[in-house]
């Protein structure tokens, strides 16, 4: 039985197959279009799930689309009216692609697949609901889906036992905790549906100082983490930006302007939305458990993404254990409607011995065999050293220990917004230096930006308040006190971006400003040969972690072919590229042209 999963025409499309209740490819299309969240039909990353799975359009038993257009379309036209003569332009903007393309999702999918079988359109936050439940390794959860908006639902929570998964109560547009957060990502000069992690990212600069603004004038929150929005400081339902002028006055002036100067206020800005999020998600989840009476959390929809938020849910309950859908937004909704139809529609049982590695540690992209490597590399004839399995561990920990920075492009590639140890570059977390090389010299992203650590499952406790597994990067813990560099007078009086200047542990690469880090924990069974170099480099510097970001640059999708892979090692500050068993080292290459300024070719923050 194989059921393909599509989420496709609004921003991060997915598609994903499932043969049996067995998730065997899963990927996003941007990583083939080189398009950064592209929203198109996810054609490209149809074709690699079903040539992984060995079967052509014609042999798919039935797809799912991740949510119900009409109602959308319902929403949209609803809102217009209401607010009606404002918001005109973007009416007539919005509703031509809409009658042309998006109410006729049916005829598109088997146009564009070539396919004659039955599709299915679960809701919107009933995919996000088993992307969450499903592949966790729990036969009975409490549910909690936070997002922007799916059709008309922005929140919902439910059960989830065994193969069935209900729905127990909503929060509907235009109150929303995403749109909410987008909002002040939008107000503080980022991309909305985009960098709303560098808000997060940039919160431990400031200081709360908005927070009982917003609680006073932009919300109204109810103990149980319902609430309403204050619609006159907002533009979404039908503008073109996110605020309006009234928000403006309210804070002080007009938003941040895209590539300019980050002041204190933006940073006291993402402090204080951070920390609302917090709270509402605390609340909600209070709730949820009250109600519910579940030991077990399974989170899912992009607010799921917001790690602070999920590590302080982990430190301070009411669940006993949590599971997150790695990829959170709406790519692993593809996922969901696949499982759903495999579970809810067609009433076939789950096999919890199996849960544990149903999402394969969320390995579920395309890979690429030696001789296509060296395929490549011979063609345009690059130089090359060649390592056995055994020699790469070792071999690549002594050049992190060396503070060389690797490109590291090995097997499956991740589903997801995470780099999870396929497609990443990594460091020395020791290195005071690290940070600052890789943001500006590799990245060329903002300064301001954590690094997070790959820890040895093993000793994670030995290094932060945390003693479960991380797989999928989607945590924060705090750095223990005893690894912790005690401050001085004068450093402890520096505000805002001079904190940067300070190493506060004895891995400062990996230590956020406030003593924090998002961490991925890793076993040998999950990704041995990440693992072992990992573990190598433990045996040569005592320390049990490296530093682990993501394969790219600012604006870029993660790279998913070997060229994209080495386009961005010669296009960077990168010293070594491991990829398959080939190790390329920087001074042994031909000057690449640059013809391109890479810092200013992608889309603007």
């Amino acid at each position: 039985m194989n059921i393909l999963g599509i989420s496709a025409f609004y921003h991060d499309s997915a598609a994903c197959l499932v043969r049996d209740g067995e998730i065997i490819a899963a990927a996003q299309e941007e990583r083939f279009t080189r398009k950064k969240h592209d929203f198109n039909f996810p054609t490209n990353a149809v074709e690699y799930c079903l040539k992984e799975a060995v079967i052509s359009a014609e042999e798919l038993d039935y797809v799912g689309f991740y949510d119900k257009s009409f109602i959308k379309f319902e929403r949209i036209l609803y809102s217009y009216l209401a607010y009606a003569p404002v918001g005109i332009k973007s009416f007539f903007k919005s509703i031509p692609l809409w009658i042309k393309q998006k109410l006729f999702i049916r005829d598109i999918i088997k146009k564009e697949l070539g396919y004659k079988g039955k599709v299915l359109f679960p809701e919107h936050h009933e995919s996000h609901a088993s992307s969450a439940f499903y592949p966790s390794p729990f036969s009975e959860a409490a549910i909690l889906t936070v997002d922007a908006v799916g059709e008309w639902t922005t929140t919902s929570y439910g059960i989830g036992e065994g193969n069935n998964i209900t729905i127990t109560s909503e929060l509907m547009f235009p109150h929303s905790l995403g749109l909410l957060y987008s909002a002040f990502t939008y107000y503080n000069g980022f991309k909305v549906n985009s960098a709303e992690y560098k808000v997060m990212g940039l919160a431990p600069y400031g200081e709360p100082k908005y927070v009982d603004i917003i609680l006073d004038k932009l919300i109204d929150l109810k103990e149980d983490g319902s609430f309403k929005l204050n619609m006159k400081y907002f533009n979404y339902c039908t503008g073109l930006t996110m605020t309006n002028n009234r928000f403006n006055k309210l804070f002080g002036g007009p938003p941040r302007k895209s590539e300019s100067k980050i002041t204190q206020r933006e940073m006291d800005m993402a402090r204080s939305i951070q920390v609302v999020t917090e709270e509402i998600v605390s609340r909600m989840a209070n709730h949820v458990y009250k109600e519910t009476g579940k030991k077990n959390l399974c989170l899912a929809g992009g607010v799921a993404l917001n790690c602070v938020s999920n590590g302080r849910l982990l430190r301070e309950g009411p669940f006993e254990n949590l599971w997150i859908q790695p990829a959170a937004g709406d790519a692993g909704s593809a996922l969901g409607a696949a499982l759903l139809i495999w579970y809810k529609y067609l009433e076939n049982n789950r096999k919890l011995d199996e849960a544990r590695v149903s999402q394969k540690t969320s390995y579920l992209g395309n890979s690429y065999t030696d001789k296509e490597i060296e395929d490549f590399l011979k063609k345009d004839e690059i130089p090359f050293e060649k390592l056995s399995t055994v020699e790469i561990p070792s071999r690549i920990a002594e050049l992190v220990a060396g503070e060389n920075v690797i490109g590291w492009f090995e097997g499956r590639m991740e589903f997801g917004p995470r780099s999870l140890g396929s497609r990443s570059i990594i460091g020395d977390p020791r290195s005071k230096e690290m940070q600052s090389v890789m943001n500006l010299k590799i990245k060329y992203r903002e300064s301001f930006r954590p690094f997070a650590p790959t820890v040895l499952r093993e000793h994670v406790s030995d290094y932060f308040d945390i003693d479960c597994e991380s797989p999928y990067m989607l945590l924060v813990a705090n750095i223990k006190d005893e690894k912790r560099v005690k401050m001085s007078n004068e450093e402890e009086k520096l505000f805002g971006l001079e904190k940067l200047k300070v190493a506060r542990s004895d891995v400062p690469a990996i230590t956020h400003v406030d003593y924090s880090a998002r961490l991925q924990t890793v076993t040998k069974e999950d990704n041995p040969l990440f693992y072992g170099v990992i573990e190598e480099f433990y045996k040569k510097t005592g320390c049990p972690m490296i530093v682990n970001t993501s394969f790219n640059v600012r604006g870029e999708p993660i790279v998913c072919r070997p060229e994209e892979a080495y386009k961005c090692f010669m296009r960077t500050g990168m010293d070594y590229l491991i990829i398959g068993s080939y190790l390329l080292d920087k001074k042994k290459q031909k000057p690449v042209v640059v013809d391109i300024d890479w810092q200013k070719e992608f889309e603007p923050d």
